[in-house]
């Protein structure tokens, strides 16, 4: 396995891997070797005892964002130690978490491999790396193209992919750990929202904190750190809610889920999402969610929420204010979310990576 996120490093994609590792473990004719990168100096780590990890040391300077000099290291380093373990093992497969960089090296090691896309790795996915998807685009259609098999995580994403390469693209969408997550109802008094999410531009949270000055007896709840906070904590304080609004900042995992549990409605006003973990997650903890029409993350309502219009604080304003009147819906749609959650366990998404695997070997 190739991936240059895995926690504490990263986001969604790093705690995906973790679960999968996780389910893996009891699988005694299965080995792994995943090489990613570390917060600090290179360790060798024995996750269990047919998986390995190779953490890297890539002079890491902020936990939550890559720097271009960062993933280069990765690449460069991974390359190396890749080539290492391949005269010491015989490898089957090579699962490349992201087409880029993961992707690409996976290529170049020359074993077959699978490339699982995860969103930002998938032109069109970010604004922000429009310039670097014209200059990779051709390298992205090449390995893809090369690759055995290509996984979205969502419908969503898979349609995106197509309007870059058409290979079959197969979707193994993400899990949830529903052990980890206890619903609690009824929940009453003033409506407390959470969002679970890093604070940068395409998440969207200026629009929920505009949302939450509209309506009265709320409280935010905003767990995660990145590069827009003092933006958002100053509009916070502009409006006059810091009374109401409590960035946590970081969240060890093993410790998120108090905050689901003590939240009624979930919200995550993304531009953009492949498959949001952290909508699952709030969906394992019985909450009713808000979101925008963004491919995987809107795959995931069923009658356990409300899609809203992306870039509008008016139609949050309006769902939560709706969340606030009927109690009754609330509860329902929280309910509902669980239901849905308890079918998408990660050990269901062990077996179809583990088939997939079988099917390249």
């Amino acid at each position: 396995m190739l991936n240059y996120e895995f926690p504490p490093l990263g986001g969604g994609a790093a705690n995906a891997n973790q679960y999968l590792l996780q389910k893996f473990a009891n699988r005694h004719n299965l080995y792994v070797d995943l090489i990613t990168s570390s917060a600090s100096n290179e360790k060798i780590i024995q996750f269990a005892e047919n998986i390995t990890i190779h953490k890297l040391d890539v002079e890491k300077q902020d936990i939550h964002h890559w720097t271009q000099i960062e993933i280069l290291r990765y690449s460069w380093q991974a390359f190396q130690r890749a080539r290492k373990l391949i005269k010491k093992n015989e490898y089957d497969v090579v699962h490349a978490w992201f087409g880029v960089p993961s992707g690409v090296l996976a290529r170049v090691i020359d074993i077959p491999f699978l490339v699982a896309l995860r969103g930002s790795d998938v032109p069109g996915y970010n604004e922000r790396f429009t310039a670097q998807y014209t200059l990779l685009r051709p390298i992205i259609r090449h390995v893809w193209q090369e690759a055995e098999a290509v996984v979205a995580n969502s419908e969503g994403l898979r349609e995106l992919a197509r309007e870059t390469a058409t290979p079959g693209i197969e979707v193994i969408p993400n899990g949830v750990a529903i052990s980890e997550f206890t619903p609690e109802y009824p929940r009453s008094g003033r409506l407390s929202v959470l969002c679970v999410a890093r604070l940068v531009e395409r998440k969207g949270i200026k629009y929920l904190i505009d949302a939450i000055s509209c309506v009265s007896e709320t409280e935010l709840t905003v767990v995660g750190e990145g590069e827009r906070e003092s933006e958002l904590k100053n509009c916070v304080e502009r409006l006059g809610i810091t009374d109401r609004v409590n960035f946590t900042g970081y969240v060890p995992h093993d410790e998120i889920h108090e905050y689901y549990e003590r939240a009624d409605v979930f919200v995550l006003p993304s531009f953009n999402e492949g498959m949001s973990n952290t909508v699952l997650e709030a969906m394992a903890a019985g909450l009713p969610i808000v979101t925008t029409n963004t491919g995987g993350t809107a795959e995931l309502l069923d009658g356990n929420g409300v899609i809203v219009e992306k870039r509008s604080s008016d139609a949050i304003k309006d769902a939560l204010q709706e969340y606030m009147r009927n109690e009754e819906k609330r509860e329902s749609d929280g309910r509902r979310s669980r239901k849905l959650a308890e079918n998408m366990s990660w050990e269901t998404v062990a077996d179809q990576y583990y088939s997939l695997y079988k099917q390249i070997c």
